[in-house]
């Protein structure tokens, strides 16, 4: 059993499926419609990173780190950006849909591609239900500056609208609650009830997530034209936003430039991070592509470059134009030109975010079923999920249950709650991908790569930062390694163990530096996550493990394929 567990795919399998095309459970061939260009891919990687992030969490980002934030959306660049070199050698030479859970099949076997396409199932479910309450709340704020506002118990989730009743209840008589509170509250008074149960959920997160479903649902090309659509609106108005910000800026607010530390600037990794994950999403549409070893490499590098350098400098524009210390808000953009008395700007960003989020979540909607596709077609999940549609050559049932999956829970979860489980579970989908460029380049039969991760000898490099690492922490934080002691700082204690191992292994078989440095810089972000994020993260990859072992383990392709060759009926 443990040998059939960690069965390899071969790539060269892998390919001629792909090219042969398998059946659905009606007998329909599973031909995708390839009309992706590397122009195509690079906007979808632009709608996927820049969504909410760019008008909402980028202030408290601000807030807590200063004009300092930069380096923190630098570093997570970075750390994206060797996850991406790493992401494109695979896609390149693994040119099917699945991402992350392909991958992991052809470099570990069957047990990691399951956990990860589990943990994939995850961070896109829960990314789609963040990005759609975002979504709502963006929608709501506009309505009611229109003068449209929508019944309060019509606009949040039920845990929110009750924790705000309770609030608004211990102030003291005469106290009149802050805006936020009293909206909360009035949702939950003013909600009507059925036997003392308040009907409190968040409608428009329902409707947007029907209607993206719907376009992703009809086809490839109606996704493409809108995508690319939402891409040019949203870039037109983050140029005019530099370019005014940029005249207004004051250079003495970048002084302090890090006023919290190096612990302010790392405060904000989840939400800096979840404002990167998206350009994975779009090796998902591998076999759409023309040209997916040419273009999906071009797609996401592109992707990524441009989104850093926008980040970078709306980051220098909000903190020059006002201090840092008032942009802990929700809408930062907003608050920086009514700052400058000029409401009308207010007017086009909160159009823009709205148009902005809507994008993330039709990207991240294309790529979910193309997971539960691929797991699918491995027969880890039943065959009903590679279905594809006669007509629209898309896999209808998947997508219809990733419409369900997202939309239901969107009107019922907390924004807060669902944000930091996306980041962790990306990360770990990172740090996966990078650790299989090392093991792929050490398979035999490998079939040419028209991208490949630059090869520069860890050997020396490697034990060298990790040492320069230790003396700066004894320098700079003597108490570092004492406080990864206590049960709280399993996840740091975990990155140095994880750090050590992977040390080692570069000095004794010469390994890749950039897969290495991608590997262990996104593992260290991962360890900043509160250690109450990781045992959810634990427990959701224990729930898959038992899906596994009374589902896909039996039905497999591969453990079919062995049954069958041994001669077991």
């Amino acid at each position: 059993m443990p040998n059939q567990l960690f069965r390899k795919k071969q790539i060269h399998v892998i390919l001629r499926e792909a090219q042969e095309g398998l059946s659905d459970a009606e007998g329909h061939a599973s031909g995708l419609r390839k009309v992706l260009g590397v122009r195509d891919l690079t906007a979808m990687g632009i709608a996927a990173v820049i969504g909410a992030g760019i008008f909402s969490s980028i202030g408290k980002a601000c807030f807590d780190g200063g004009p300092g934030v930069i380096f923190l959306y630098i570093f997570t660049a970075i750390a994206c950006g060797f996850a991406a070199l790493c992401y494109a050698e695979f896609a390149s030479t693994v040119p099917v849909s699945g991402s992350a859970y392909t991958y992991s099949y052809v470099a570990f076997g069957e047990i990691f591609a399951w956990i990860i396409g589990w943990d994939l199932l995850m961070e896109y479910a829960i990314g789609n239900i963040a990005v759609a309450i975002s979504w709502s709340d963006y929608f709501t704020g506009l309505l009611d500056k229109a003068g449209l506002a929508i019944p309060r118990w019509l606009t949040m989730d039920y845990t929110t609208a009750h924790h705000g009743f309770l609030e608004a209840g211990k102030l003291a008589a005469g106290t009149a609650p802050d805006a936020a509170i009293a909206e909360r509250a009035l949702a939950w008074t003013t909600a009507p009830s059925i036997g003392g149960l308040h009907l409190i959920f968040d409608l428009p997160a329902l409707l947007i997530v029907a209607l993206i479903t719907r376009v992703v649902f009809i086809g490839i090309k109606e996704s493409r034209s809108l995508s690319n659509i939402m891409v040019g609106i949203k870039l037109a108005v983050i140029f005019l936003v530099i370019v005014l910000g940029a005249y207004y800026a004051h250079p003495e607010n970048w002084s302090p430039f890090t006023p919290n530390g190096l612990s302010g600037v790392l405060k904000g990794v989840s939400a800096v991070f979840f404002a990167y994950i998206g350009f994975d999403a779009i090796s998902t549409t591998a076999e759409e592509c023309k040209n997916p070893q040419r273009d999906l490499p071009r797609g996401m590098i592109w992707s990524l470059i441009i989104c850093t350098i926008l980040y970078v400098l709306l980051a220098l524009v909000l903190t020059g134009m006002v201090s840092y210390k008032t942009l802990n808000v929700g809408d930062p953009l907003a608050l920086i030109f009514e700052a400058r008395g000029m409401p009308w700007i207010s007017g086009i960003v909160a159009v823009s975010a709205i148009i902005a989020t809507a994008s993330v979540l039709l990207v991240f909607q294309l790529g979910q079923p193309r997971i539960w596709m691929a797991m699918s077609r491995d027969g880890l999940l039943p065959k009903i999920f590679s279905r594809l549609h006669p007509k629209y050559k898309t896999p209808s049932f998947s997508t219809i249950v990733t419409g369900l999956a997202v939309a239901i829970p969107a009107m019922f979860l907390n924004l807060d709650v669902v944000l930091a489980l996306t980041s962790i579970g990306t990360l770990f989908a990172f740090v996966l991908v990078c650790a299989g460029v090392l093991v792929l380049r050490n398979q035999p039969n490998k079939p040419e790569s028209k991208f490949k991760v630059p090869y520069v000898n860890g050997k020396f490099i490697v034990p060298a930062l990790y040492l320069l690492a230790i003396v700066l922490i004894l320098r700079f934080d003597p108490g570092h390694f004492r406080s990864t002691l206590t049960a709280e700082a399993f996840p740091m204690a975990l990155f140095w163990i994880v750090a050590t191992i992977v040390t080692v292994l570069s000095f004794v078989k010469s390994f890749s530096l950039i897969p290495v440095l991608g590997l262990t810089s996104c593992f260290y972000l991962m360890a900043q996550e509160h250690h109450s994020n990781w045992l959810r993260f634990l427990i959701w990859l224990g729930i898959g493990l038992v899906v596994y072992f009374t589902y896909g383990y039996r039905n497999s392709r591969l453990n079919q394929e062995t049954l069958a060759g041994a001669g077991t009926p």
